[in-house]
């Protein structure tokens, strides 16, 4: 699973061709020994984080938004995406 960024001990990843499970656009996120699935709109669609962690992810999104579309994008063909950079 390509990582897509990295900042505050919180590791964001994207899957490629993963859009059957949860079919909108997400990204699967890694804090310590929990695990999520976060619609890149901000949804809570699977597993459990840290309400303080969670709301960094959301608020990393709604920055990077543009750009984690267009990776999702190209997750979802099987292409190559940047990382983005952390806050």
């Amino acid at each position: 699973m390509p990582e897509l960024s990295r900042f505050e001990g919180i590791i964001v990843k994207m899957l490629f061709n993963d859009n059957i499970q949860h079919n909108k656009p997400h990204v699967h996120v890694y804090y310590g020994e929990y695990s999520a699935s976060v619609g890149i709109d901000g949804e809570l669609l699977a597993g459990s984080i840290p309400y303080k962690q969670l709301k960094m992810v959301v608020g990393w999104l709604a920055l990077h938004e543009e750009e984690a579309y267009k990776a999702w994008n190209n997750a979802v063909k099987g292409e190559h995406f940047d990382k983005i950079k952390p806050l």
